[in-house]
């Protein structure tokens, strides 16, 4: 149980300028973003044990997480690269 933070800026330090262009620029970017850290709030309540899940929901917490994270990834390299060209 680690109860760490899975900011997007924490977890892609090389995307920050991106990260806060997209939130500036793109809706979808920002709801999910906003979504991917609401997750991430309830996995570390879980894992501190401030709230009771079960298992298999703190697992899906975290599957839900990852896919959030994998796609607004995308999202940033795909901006990151229509700048470099």
């Amino acid at each position: 149980m680690t109860g760490e933070h899975h900011n997007l800026k924490t977890e892609f330090p090389e995307y920050e300028a991106i990260i806060h262009e997209l939130k500036m620029s793109n809706a979808h970017f920002q709801k999910l973003s906003e979504k991917h850290h609401t997750v991430d709030k309830e996995v570390r309540q879980a894992e501190i044990g401030a709230e009771a899940v079960t298992d298999e929901h703190l697992e899906d917490l975290k599957k839900s997480r990852l896919k959030l994270r994998d796609e607004l990834y995308q999202m940033m390299k795909k901006e990151a690269q229509k700048q470099s060209q």
